[in-house]
């Protein structure tokens, strides 16, 4: 890996290490629609995510969102009230993310068929 005018170049093994690394960070079933609901630096309550993602179990979702916090992507704050509040979001590093996850939308919208 050499850094030169602010552009990082990867040799093939340190490209291939790096991306191994990122995918880990985002392995999950359901990890990736989680992101999407955050994105744009909207703010959501678990149970509005336990809506917004049917399929998903609540246990799964816990599981999900504790993994993604402790990988720093996403933010939680929790209310002392009663009936307890907790808020998810994306903190500046998982948003740095989403122009990543446009274009890989994008690349598979342009998937021949």
């Amino acid at each position: 890996m050499k850094k030169s005018d602010n552009h990082i170049k990867y040799t093939a093994d340190a490209a291939a290490q790096a991306v191994d690394q990122a995918f880990k960070v985002l392995e999950g079933k359901w990890k990736l629609s989680i992101l999407f609901y955050l994105f744009d630096g909207k703010v959501m309550r678990f149970s509005d995510l336990e809506r917004a993602i049917p399929d998903i179990t609540q246990k799964m979702l816990t599981q999900q969102l504790r993994q993604l916090e402790a990988d720093g992507l996403v933010g939680r704050t929790a209310y002392p009230e009663v009936p307890p509040r907790v808020e998810y979001r994306l903190t500046e590093w998982g948003q740095a993310l989403c122009p990543t996850l446009d274009s890989l939308i994008t690349w598979a919208d342009h998937r021949p068929k």
